[in-house]
């Protein structure tokens, strides 16, 4: 069916040389394709032509297509999700489709489907066999979804959608110390159901995936621009460069310098595709 071969979370950050790398004017190889999900901020898409951007809504880039991604104004953030992947050679009309999709371009998906992006990334990671290959029947879905006429899309039960406000939350608040407790207050949930429901649903803890969160903006500062590492960890509420970096390499297995270097990039990608 598809190989996925890049499944980022991106956070657009509020400096230029934050916007640097993201904003690139850029494309991918034959029989790659790109979707991106926008989820906050303001912004335009540019392939063929420019569309302005609005949470909830879906793009297509074909392969070899050039694009970019700009923002509208530094002082909101542009949040969005993106993935690149790849037809198999016996998916003709999975390509065909997708083509179809492109030419719709935006397509609009709805602005709740942060869970299902996390899902999705979290499974097409994952070294169990059959939770990868979910994730080319749950990303397949998706699609076939989104090329079906008055197509709704619905999101399931209420406690993804508590998930979905979690996601949300945290993924808003990454410059700031927040508490568990303070997340699942404005859920009104209790914390001990918050962090057990969480960890179902996402196989990991609400804190270490608030942990993460500031780990993908610290690496995407380290990639994008020249701001110092205890910078980076004190405008991430880190204690310390070398509590930042302590952290990044447990939950990443490389160093900041690493980061800076580019050198984690390509094991990243060969890491996803095995």
């Amino acid at each position: 069916m598809i190989d996925f071969l890049d499944i980022v979370f991106v956070y657009h950050l509020k400096s230029p040389d934050d916007l640097r790398w993201h904003s690139r004017i850029h494309s991918h190889s034959n029989n790659q394709y790109e979707l991106h999900y926008f989820i906050q901020g303001e912004g335009s898409f540019q392939a063929k032509d420019r569309f302005s951007i609005r949470p909830g809504q879906m793009f297509i880039s074909l392969p070899e297509e050039v694009h970019r991604v700009d923002v509208k104004s530094l002082d909101v953030p542009l949040i969005y999700y993106a993935v690149l992947f790849s037809p198999r050679d016996s998916a003709a009309d999975l390509s065909k489709l997708l083509t179809g999709l492109a030419m719709r371009n935006p397509l609009s998906l709805g602005k709740h489907h942060r869970f299902f992006f996390e899902e999705l990334r979290e499974k097409a990671q994952s070294k169990d066999s059959m939770q990868r290959k979910s994730a080319e029947h749950q990303f397949l879905s998706l699609l076939y979804q989104a090329a079906a006429e008055n197509s709704a899309f619905h999101f399931g039960d209420d406690r993804n959608r508590h998930i979905e406000r979690a996601l949300g939350i945290m993924q808003e608040n990454i410059f700031k110390r927040l508490t568990m407790e303070e997340v699942a207050f404005k859920l009104n949930l209790s914390d001990s159901y918050f962090i057990r429901l969480f960890k179902d649903k996402m196989n990991m803890t609400p804190k270490r995936y608030f942990t993460r969160l500031k780990v993908e903006a610290a690496a995407s500062m380290l990639s994008g621009s020249e701001l110092p590492v205890h910078r980076i960890a004190e405008r991430l509420g880190f204690s310390s460069e070398f509590h930042l970096s302590r952290v990044i390499k447990q939950i990443t297995g490389f160093s900041p310098r690493e980061y800076r270097k580019g050198i984690h990039h390509q094991r990243e990608r060969s890491r996803i595709r095995e």
